[in-house]
């Protein structure tokens, strides 16, 4: 059977500070995300599910298996965020930076889409940079729900929970959008996922 384990950080606690402090995390990463590892755990022994990986249980779990849809899908959905988030934020360049101003327009209008997202997400959810056959788009999902679980591609994603900002931002959402959006997205992160979907697929033979 397969155990789930809690994937640390790619960064300290304290290098997104001041945009997400090390007190958020402590709770988000300690707690939030820890949780619903550890509650996966105890849902899939004895199951079809025991021999899976994630994703593939995400997947298979998807307007199936709420309970174990929701817990899986929390630690794809905070996995993928901790790594769509980096202190040395930068620039898009290459491939990347090219889709986004063909599909957007510009690296400003993307984060305004993304935002938006973010705001308009009415409720716990994510924001959601996505690309199909390369072409880029902006998608929102609540609660545990993700593109990645219908088979889209993800590149990046902003988690819009409350207890991804409650205490730094309180009710404040779109500030600490702007933040993490303006500070800290993993540009290098969005260009290899990116790149990954025009890999070709290897003969098996």
């Amino acid at each position: 059977m397969t155990k789930f384990t809690l994937a640390p950080l790619p960064w300290t606690d304290t290098a997104l500070e001041p945009v997400i402090s090390a007190k958020t995390l402590s709770f988000h990463y300690g707690k939030h995300h820890k949780a619903y590892v550890d509650t996966l755990n105890t849902l899939v022994p004895g199951t079809p599910y025991a021999d899976m990986k994630l994703e593939e249980i995400v997947k298979a779990s998807a307007g199936k298996d709420p309970k174990v849809f929701n817990n899986a899908g929390q630690v794809w959905n905070h996995d993928f965020y901790w790594r769509s988030l980096s202190p040395k934020s930068g620039k898009p360049s290459g491939k990347l930076a090219q889709a986004i101003e063909r599909d957007f327009g510009g690296v400003d209008k993307l984060v305004a889409a993304l935002a938006d997202a973010g705001k308009t997400q009415f409720g716990s959810g994510w924001a959601w940079l996505t690309s199909a056959g390369g072409k880029l788009k902006v998608e929102k999902t609540a609660n545990a729900e993700s593109p990645m679980s219908k088979g889209v591609n993800c590149l990046l994603t902003v988690d819009v929970w409350e207890h991804a900002y409650y205490l730094d931002y309180q009710n404040a959402r779109p500030k600490y959008l702007e933040e993490v959006l303006g500070k800290l997205l993993n540009w290098d992160y969005a260009a290899a996922n990116l790149d990954k979907e025009s890999q070709p697929v290897r003969s098996a033979v």
